[in-house]
This record gives structure tokens, C-alpha cells and sequence, in this order.
């Protein structure tokens, strides 16, 4: 709940610049939420495959949201924080002007560009530590090599979104590791960019940022230019920010915490804190090991890119509203109902295949337009649930395990959930939790005492946990063995289907 309390309150700004749209986030010192705002931008598609934004959309909709959330609480923001969308790439003249649109994490084009990864030597390939996907600035910039290379000559600054953001509210350009790290540019060992893969790449190790220590870095002051537009003093000191999954580990306590989350979105991430970096780390993992937003941590992430916006669709094509889509959660399982493959989008953990296609199977006349529904929502649990295998695969055994997310909060779909996935489940209740983690790092910046409580934060589960219901927890666990044979067969059927090439 937002609240005020008093005009002139010392407070710290947090800007989340989410893939659709941006959320600005007004805390006090302490972490309380008291103001907020959010803007939208439009997500354009030129070509089947392709993802982009306007730059320019996300500084004006950045300045909208920052006026209207501090207006509504009369606060005064003594520092800035950022998290942003992940993968992403801006590129950007020396005075951070954008030359083209930025690419975005849902961008398939560069899937042939992945070919020159997997050529190189092991002993390279090993410190990216981290699956391929196409959807990465440092395929990106490879495609853009050979596509669009005037575009890329004209290059100063090749950035992930949030940093460009904060340039153009600083006039400084750095990353941070917790983007860095996710951009299949970065030797994961030695915690730095990799001139080895740059150069394989045929790039310019010269185009890339300097990376700062860590996301509490001071990253420069607010300019007189940015400060017109935000309507903020000039001089607030901005810090270097962080990546939204490590930004909302902050934010709800995960960064602090060995429980793992599982987040259902647009897409489904599963994610857990790693303390230290593991010894031995794979060749060709199918999860994801990046920076955290602390000084030192990191956080292993399996990501899913069927949540949400898979249940969207099937809402459109069947002519079905949320709430019928809720409504049949409640109907219990039965062996012979069908199965819903959700892999629209392709699929990332733990199959790491852009083409891979979604289907419903095994339909009999007796199967209707409710039939179809649950076997959406049982299907998206199947998969989160195959993401979180994946991710216990590697680490130490479960001690909790968190639900979070805005397409998670019918009890219905939870309790189907809990008895897809056969583990308890515990709702965390933090909103807006990247722009929250900002706003920590940007008190931090702050060097008051309530900005070193803020970096202590923790966040306990705020709602009674969902235990899986025993009976329907045993036949999900029957057909989800059956659901992940029939996904591990998709791949071949997708590849014999025309269109299923997303690449160029």
C-alpha cells in the first residue's frame, strides 16, 4: 500500500525500466514504499522474431513516472538507484545518442550467430559459464556485424538498457556486473569482459563500458539537463544500478536468503543466491549464473520464456477470460486429460531452443474448451517445475521454496502449482520488487543510517504457505514424467514444421 508521510521526506528514488514499461519507485530511507508510478512504452516487432524499442519512449515515459510518483508523496529523493531489463542492447553515439533501436531480450534474429560460440576452443567457452541464447547483446552485436554494419561503425557505446538510461541522466557510460555478467560477453571467473570472445566475435572490445565494482557503485550526479526533465535538483548522486532479477532479489530478500524463488511473469524464472562461484563450472550449462546486486554474490537463474504471455494467448484463442482461465485451476487432474506443451516463444531452460513450438496433445472427443484451459495452466506449472529441477540439479538441496509475481495471486493457480511442482509454496508479497531493490542501492548511496539498514533488508514470506494436496500431487507427478517426454520430443517435430525458424 502506498502511503504518505509528510511532505519534504528525505527518500530514495528507484527507476525499474522494465521490457513494456517503466516504474518509478519512491521509498523512504528505511525501504518503506510511499510513492510510485508507472508508464508504458510500446514493444514493436518489424519482423517476425525481432524486438525492439525506441530509446528515446524509455527516457520520456522514465520522466513522466518520476514526476508523478514524487509529486504524489511531496518527497525529496537524496539519491538514485536503476534496474532494468536484462540482455538488451542500445547502440549509442559518444554523446549517448541512439543510432538505431535498442534490441531487446526477446529478440530471436541472432540464433545462427550462436554457431560461432559453439567453435570455440573449451577452455574459452568455459568462461562464459552460461547456456547461448540468441537473445544476448553479444550475439546481438555479431548479427549486427554482418547485417548492419554501417550501424555499428557509427558506435561509440554498445550498452545493456538501464545503462544507457543512466547516461542520459548523468552523462557518465559504465555497466555494472550483475548486467555485464548476462551478455555472453563476460569471463565469469575472472569477473570481467572477455577480449578473448569480444574478438572472436569480430568486434571492438573498445565499444564496451567500463564495468564498476559492484550496483551500490556511485555511477555520477544527476545533470542539469536531466534534472529539468525530472524535475529533481541537480547533482543527486545516481548509482550504478543492477540487472531487474538481481535489482528484485534485493528487493524481496532473496539475495540475503537460501530459500529459491520461482516468479511467474510474462515468462517463469526460478532463482537462487550463490554465496561464492563454484569451482568447476560446466561447459554447456542449461542455467544461468550472473552477478547479484551485492558486492560480492551471485545467483544461479533458470529462465523460462512461456508464463504469462502463453496464457495470454490461449485466453485470446479461446475466447477466455482470466477468470474462467482461474476458475478451471480448481478442477483436479485426471489421467487421461490432454497436455498442454507451452513452448510458443521457443524455449530457454532447460531446453535452449529457439524453435521449439508449443502444442496441446493428446485430445479425445470427449476433451472441451475447459479441458484446454486447465491443461494450459497445468502445462505452464510443468514447466516452471522443469525449470526448477534444473536449477536443483547443481546446488545444495531446497529449504524453501518462494512464489512471487503478478500472474500468481488466484489461490486456485497456486494450489495448482503447489501440487504441479509437489513442494510447498510460499507467497512473497513484495510489489514492484526490482524497483524496490533500486531504491536500496540508491539509499545506500544515501550514507545515512537508514540507507545501511535498507542494505540489511530482509523479506519473510507474508502469506501462509500452499502445501501440495497429496492425491492430485500424485497423478501430476505421473503425467509430468509423461509431459517431459513429450516435451523432450518437440524439437524434432518443431524442426519438420515450416516457419519454425525464427533466425535471419
Amino acid at each position: 500500500m502506498v502511503r504518505s508521510t509528510g511532505s519534504g521526506q528525505p527518500a530514495s528514488l528507484g527507476i525499474d525500466l522494465g521490457t513494456s514499461s517503466v516504474k518509478a519507485i519512491v521509498t523512504g530511507l528505511d525501504g518503506t514504499v510511499i510513492g510510485h508510478a508507472a508508464v508504458p512504452y510500446p514493444v514493436l516487432a518489424p519482423r517476425p522474431g525481432w524486438s525492439e524499442t525506441d530509446p528515446e519512449a524509455w527516457l520520456s515515459a522514465t520522466a513522466a513516472a518520476v514526476r508523478t510518483a514524487v509529486a504524489e508523496v511531496g518527497a525529496r529523493p537524496v539519491a538514485i538507484g536503476l534496474s532494468g531489463q536484462m540482455h538488451g542492447l542500445v547502440l549509442a553515439k559518444a554523446d549517448g545518442r541512439p543510432i538505431r533501436h535498442a534490441m531487446l531480450w526477446s529478440d530471436a534474429r541472432a540464433v545462427r550467430e550462436l554457431a560461432t560460440y559453439r567453435n570455440l576452443p573449451e577452455r574459452v567457452r568455459a568462461q562464459l559459464a552460461n547456456p547461448l541464447s540468441p537473445g544476448m547483446p553479444g550475439p546481438m552485436l555479431a548479427w549486427l556485424n554482418t547485417h548492419e554494419p554501417d550501424a555499428l561503425s557509427a558506435t561509440r557505446w554498445a550498452l545493456q538498457p538501464k545503462d544507457w538510461l543512466r547516461a542520459q541522466l548523468t552523462g557518465r557510460f559504465a555497466t555494472e556486473p550483475s548486467d555485464a555478467s548476462a551478455t555472453l560477453l563476460y569471463n565469469i571467473p575472472a569477473d570481467d569482459w572477455s577480449t578473448e570472445i569480444v574478438e572472436a566475435l569480430g568486434l571492438d572490445p573498445a565499444r564496451l563500458p567500463p564495468v564498476l565494482p559492484d550496483s551500490a557503485h556511485p555511477a555520477g550526479e544527476l545533470t542539469s539537463d536531466a534534472a529539468h526533465l525530472l524535475e529533481l535538483p541537480p547533482g543527486l548522486p545516481v548509482v550504478a544500478g543492477a540487472a531487474d532479477t538481481a535489482a528484485a532479489a534485493l528487493g524481496s530478500g532473496l539475495a540475503h536468503s537460501s530459500a529459491v524463488q520461482l516468479t511467474i511473469g510474462t515468462g517463469v524464472q526460478v532463482v537462487r543466491s550463490v554465496p561464492a562461484l563454484p569451482e568447476h563450472l560446466p561447459v554447456t550449462p542449461n542455467t544461468h549464473l550472473f552477478r547479484a546486486a551485492t558486492p560480492k554474490g551471485w545467483y544461479a537463474m533458470g529462465a523460462g520464456l512461456n508464463g504469462g504471455s502463453t496464457l495470454a494467448w490461449v485466453c485470446r484463442t479461446l475466447n477466455a477470460s482470466w477468470q474462467e482461465l482461474y476458475d478451471v485451476a480448481a478442477r483436479p487432474p485426471r489421467e487421461h486429460d490432454p497436455y498442454f506443451l507451452p513452448h510458443l516463444h521457443g524455449e530457454r531452460t532447460p531446453h535452449l531452443d529457439p524453435d521449439m513450438r508449443g502444442a496441446w496433445i493428446g485430445l479425445a472427443p470427449q476433451h472441451d474448451r475447459e479441458h484446454l484451459l486447465r491443461a494450459a495452466l497445468e502445462g505452464v506449472g510443468f514447466a516452471a517445475r522443469d525449470i526448477l529441477d534444473a536449477i536443483l540439479a547443481t546446488g545444495p538441496p531446497l529449504s524453501e521454496l518462494w512464489l512471487a509475481g503478478g500472474g500468481t495471486t488466484d489461490p486456485r493457480w497456486r494450489q495448482m502449482l503447489a501440487d504441479a511442482v509437489a513442494r510447498p509454496l510460499h507467497p512473497v508479497d513484495v510489489a514492484a520488487a526490482s524497483g524496490l531493490g533500486a531504491a536500496i542501492l540508491a539509499a545506500q548511496a544515501a550514507e545515512t543510517a537508514h540507507g545501511a539498514a535498507g542494505r540489511e533488508r530482509h523479506s519473510a514470506p507474508v502469506a501462509p504457505a500452499v502445501e501440495p494436496e497429496s492425491t492430485n500431487s500424485e497423478i501430476y507427478s505421473v503425467r509430468y514424467t509423461r509431459y517431459r517426454d513429450q516435451a523432450r520430443a518437440l524439437p524434432r517435430a518443431s524442426a519438420i514444421m515450416p516457419g519454425a525458424q525464427t533466425g535471419d
